[in-house]
């Protein structure tokens, strides 16, 4: 009996002795992220729940409201002063932007231990990567090309959901008929940016919108197919209210959820809206593609950069923390939180809503058939700057009717022209 005690105290003085060991060379990961409220909060505390489980733990450098230009500002000063957090919440071509400043940390190591290039389709893993090593780590995928409908105003419409464009404006004819505003609509340049990257989408295809889009080829921005895709987008305009204009986007969808208004184009983050209102895919409202998309997918991928630092215990902790957001458990909880969906490979989708599988089975999809895209409206297919112009252009066409195509199509061109001669300004 004596024997078997010795052992329980020898066991028990080692496991303190590991214990007080990952504490003391334990690291601190110091992280510039906006989640600061509802799901997105609480998946910020299940990752520093299993950051802590390993002996490491979170410094916030929270900046609430949203990562606008003073929180990138403080970020520029930080770096280039020689003391950068751990990671930044930031995406799309705004990663090799820093990249270029040559101030981010190599995630090889952790890249091959978890096998990413396997779990990421190649062109979500490029926007990852500058020079072709990881610097960056993806935490979840949103669709954007979604069109949201109320099912109780398609009933009343008499229709069905609509598979293309001309099926959308009948249905949206019929909409209105019933005494239903047929689309709502937020008047921002955002959303109208949105909703015009999935008429292109629908419209030209996937491959068209990556030459006009992607590779800003001044022949796709002026051509026959943009013409048709302005057309189309101002045909929507009609079937908006008069009140649209600053109206936000959440705003615009209680008008779907109220059966206010029928339908609406947006991104899966419209999704929380109904699920928070007692909502139910199917029964109550129906996500699907926007017009002529079906076989397409554009996508708004949230990601962490990881900045180069000094500290052995503090680049533990940093590999730590890539290596977590990867992991199934922390994929599953995060997305169940915020209405998005696993960006990796391996996540049991079961405890997901019904949009939110199929949006993964179009995820996986797609990818395979090479029609997985990047949302210029979202900062994944260009800088901030090209984005911007490229916005307000779409934008002025939207609520100048005496604006021509061609006019259009002529400013989207000047839009995308000086990105040869801009500097990096991350």
């Amino acid at each position: 009996m004596q024997g078997v005690w010795r052992r329980v105290v020898r066991f028990s003085v080692a496991a303190a002795t590991l214990a007080c060991l990952g504490t003391a060379w334990g690291g601190q990961v110091e992280v510039l992220h906006w989640w600061t409220s509802g799901g997105e909060s609480r998946s910020v505390e299940e990752l520093k729940r299993l950051l802590a489980a390993q002996g490491h733990t979170w410094r916030d450098f929270a900046v609430v409201g949203g990562g606008g230009d003073s929180a990138m500002s403080v970020l520029r000063s930080r770096v280039l002063a020689g003391n950068p957090p751990a990671a930044a919440q930031i995406k799309g071509p705004a990663i090799k932007e820093w990249g270029r400043l040559d101030v981010l940390a190599d995630l090889e190591d952790v890249a091959a231990a978890q096998k990413w290039d396997a779990q990421l389709p190649r062109v979500v893993a490029d926007v990852m990567k500058v020079n072709g090593r990881y610097v960056a780590v993806p935490v979840n995928v949103h669709r954007v090309n979604w069109l949201w409908i109320n099912r109780d105003a398609l009933r009343k419409a008499g229709a069905r959901a609509p598979n293309t464009w001309e099926e959308f404006f009948a249905v949206a004819e019929k909409m209105r008929q019933a005494g239903i505003v047929p689309v709502a609509h937020g008047g921002q340049s955002w959303q109208e940016f949105t909703t015009f990257e999935s008429v292109v989408l629908g419209v030209g295809g996937a491959d068209f919108y990556r030459r006009a889009f992607v590779q800003l080829d001044p022949k796709a921005l002026h051509s026959d197919t943009m013409s048709r895709s302005l057309q189309t987008f101002r045909r929507i305009k009609d079937y908006t209210d008069r009140r649209a204009p600053g109206r936000d986007w959440n705003v615009a969808t209680a008008m779907v959820i109220k059966g206010e208004a029928g339908m609406q184009f947006m991104g899966d983050w419209a999704k929380g809206e109904f699920l928070a209102a007692g909502k139910e895919p199917s029964r109550d409202f129906l996500c699907v593609s926007a017009p002529g998309t079906a076989r397409a997918f554009s996508f708004n991928v949230d990601s962490f950069a990881m900045f180069r630092l000094k500290d052995p215990a503090a680049v533990q902790a940093q590999k730590a923390l890539a290596a977590t957001i990867m992991r199934p458990e922390f994929q599953q909880s995060f997305n169940l939180n915020k209405g998005s969906i696993p960006v990796g490979t391996g996540v049991q989708m079961d405890r997901f809503d019904l949009c939110a599988q199929e949006s993964s089975a179009y995820f996986v999809a797609t990818a395979m058939i090479n029609t997985l895209v990047p949302s210029i409206a979202h900062l994944m297919a260009q800088p901030a700057s090209v984005e911007g112009a490229m916005r307000e252009a779409v934008a002025a066409y939207w609520n100048n009717e005496r604006m021509t195509t061609d006019e259009a199509m002529l400013r989207l061109v000047a839009a995308a022209k000086p990105t040869a001669a801009r500097p990096a300004q991350p």
